[in-house]
C-alpha cells in the first residue's frame, strides 16, 4: 500500500451528512493522528517544492487547516479566501454557483501582488465551484496560479472540469 492509500483509514464515511443521501468523507480522525497529518501535509505540498511558490491561498474554512500549514511547509505566506463580510479590510468578491443555489467568497484586494506565485488549497474537490471561484479570484489580483492542491478528490463529481486552464491539480486521496 502506498503512502496516499494508508491515510485512507484515517477517514471516516458519515451516511446521509449533510443530508440524505450524501456519504460525507470526514477528514476529522486524520487530523488528530500526527503521522497521518504530517503525511498529508507532506503529499499536499510535494509537487510545489521549488516551484518559488510566494503564497498559498486557503478557500474557507477547511482550507485554512491545510493552507497554513502547507504555506509552513513551502516557506511562504498564507492568504484566505473568505465568505462575505468576514475580512475587515477592502474585498474584491465573486459570486459562483452551487448545486442548491449560489455563493459568494471574498479576498483583500491587497492581499496578493501581481505576478507572485500562488498555491490553491482546500480540503476537497466535489463540484469545483468553489476552487473555481477561488482561482478567479487570484487571477484577477494578477497572482500566477502554480497549481491547485486538496486532500481528497469525489472524482464522480468531476469537479476538475470547472478548473481547466488554472494550472495542474494534485489530489492526494481520490474517491
Amino acid at each position: 500500500m502506498d503512502q496516499a492509500e494508508s491515510l485512507k483509514s484515517l477517514i471516516r464515511d458519515v451516511p446521509d451528512f449533510p443530508k440524505p443521501g450524501i456519504t460525507f468523507k470526514d477528514f476529522t480522525p486524520l487530523l488528530r493522528d500526527p503521522s497521518g497529518l504530517a503525511l498529508a501535509v507532506e503529499l499536499m505540498a510535494n509537487p510545489f517544492r521549488g516551484k518559488s511558490v510566494d503564497l498559498v491561498v486557503g478557500a474557507e474554512s477547511r482550507g485554512f487547516i491545510f493552507g497554513t500549514a502547507l504555506a509552513q511547509a513551502l516557506a511562504c505566506g498564507f492568504v484566505p479566501v473568505r465568505k462575505p463580510g468576514k475580512l475587515p479590510a477592502k474585498t474584491v468578491k465573486l459570486a459562483y454557483d452551487l448545486e442548491y443555489g449560489s455563493d459568494h467568497v471574498e479576498i483583500h484586494v491587497d492581499s496578493i501582488s501581481p505576478g507572485q506565485r500562488v498555491v490553491l488549497v482546500d480540503d476537497l474537490l466535489a463540484t469545483g465551484g468553489t476552487m473555481e471561484a477561488c482561482c478567479k479570484l487570484v487571477a484577477g489580483l494578477k497572482g500566477q496560479i502554480v497549481g491547485i492542491t486538496m486532500l481528497i478528490e469525489l472524482g464522480f463529481l468531476n469537479g476538475r472540469r470547472k478548473l481547466d486552464g488554472f494550472g495542474p491539480i494534485h489530489t492526494v486521496l481520490r474517491y
